[in-house]
């Protein structure tokens, strides 16, 4: 028996897809370098594969959110640059340096840490610094931009690689706060006068327009087939499917209930087909009575609370012949995407995506892996 007919859940990540939205997204700034951003486990579908099939299409730049993301990633894309969006803590010279990877710096804190070990080092080091522009979150606030820009002493040892900027809106084309941080981004980084690359555009923002585009983008959530412009056909390649085995069928009728809490009660006779995936697998508890799986090429709902290991699903509308223990029900998938499946469980398709679990087989189709 193969481990494709053990597996109870099957992750279908195709590699080569996600080369042709980078491909897709690189074109779209023509003037731009396109980055590839890899955090979280490549949003949950591998880093490792994802990174060298990124490096193979041309990519030479990578972000990631830590800097043991950063380390993990290293062996696997050579010499490529590494971005940490983090940035650098207290005691953690050592280990960018050790393994070649570039803090993002958010803070003056930071700036002074990465300077004083550049000092400590006697040589000068790569780091990006990262303008908060309207997130207030992370970032270089204009206070702290201005004190760089009138004392550059602040940055001795530092050899300024990137200035770059994050968008809160960019998924809404019309919003008001676009052109308020594309304005912004343009005053601090003029108020700066460093000779460096800049960069504001991550895959939304990269629909903007070329105003948004500057020297580098950074397209992430696009690159695994997520929808950058939504309420628009999506115009990324899909990327993930994700099929879960059907572990047993059962004829209902009134009054049965299913599932935790009796939460659904069958009106009528029909049957319901128990998968074996539940929220320990990503599947969240949020779905239960509203979300949906296909099989036959049929939209089956689920039926009940999710659970740990199981979720139930009304099947009484497919062929029998197609509905048995072994026979699998598409969650994610041309006929119902991960945006469509983050929508009825109120999310987005990122959570949906860094949410898989590690239960499933991982199967990868094409790519550099």
């Amino acid at each position: 028996m193969t481990a494709h007919d053990r597996a109870t859940g099957i992750l279908t990540v195709d590699l080569d897809a996600i080369a042709a939205n980078w491909r897709l997204l690189a074109a779209l700034a023509p003037g731009a370098e396109a980055a590839g951003v890899v955090k979280a486990d490549s949003y949950g579908l591998g880093a490792p594969q994802v990174a060298k099939t990124l490096l193979a299409a041309g990519c030479k730049t990578f972000f990631v959110a830590t800097i043991d993301e950063g380390i993990s990633l290293r062996p696997h894309v050579g010499k490529a640059r590494i971005f940490v969006l983090g940035g650098v803590l207290p005691g953690t010279g050592a280990d960018f340096t050790e393994h070649d990877l570039i803090p993002v710096l958010n803070s003056p804190d930071q700036v002074g840490l990465w300077a004083g070990f550049a000092h400590a080092q006697s040589k000068s080091l790569p780091a990006a610094l990262h303008l908060d522009t309207g997130m207030s979150r992370l970032g270089l606030d204009t206070k702290a931009v201005h004190l760089l820009a009138t004392d550059k002493r602040h940055l001795d040892g530092i050899d300024v690689a990137l200035v770059m900027s994050h968008m809160a809106c960019a998924d809404e084309p019309g919003h008001d706060k676009n052109p308020e941080q594309l304005a912004a981004f343009q005053a601090m980084t003029a108020d700066l006068m460093i000779p460096a690359p800049r960069s504001l555009a991550a895959s939304s923002t990269i629909f903007l327009g070329s105003d948004f585009h500057f020297d580098l983008t950074r397209p992430g959530a696009a690159l695994y087939g997520l929808n950058p412009v939504p309420g628009q056909p999506n115009p990324l390649h899909p990327v993930v499917r994700l099929n879960g085995r059907i572990l047993q069928v059962r004829d209902v009728d009134t009054p049965q209930t299913v599932g935790y809490g009796a939460t659904h009660r069958f009106a009528s006779k029909g049957r319901v087909a128990t998968v074996a995936f539940g929220y320990a697998d990503g599947l969240f508890r949020s779905l239960g009575n509203c979300g949906f799986g296909v099989i036959g090429g049929v939209k089956v709902p689920v039926v009940g609370r999710i659970s740990m290991d199981l979720t139930t699903f009304d099947v009484s509308a497919v062929p029998a012949d197609a509905v048995h223990p072994g026979a699998m029900i598409e969650l994610i998938g041309p006929g119902h995407d991960a945006d469509q499946l983050a929508d009825e469980a109120g999310t987005i398709g990122y959570e949906v995506l860094t949410a898989l679990g590690r239960r499933y087989l991982r199967d990868y189709v094409g790519g550099h892996v």
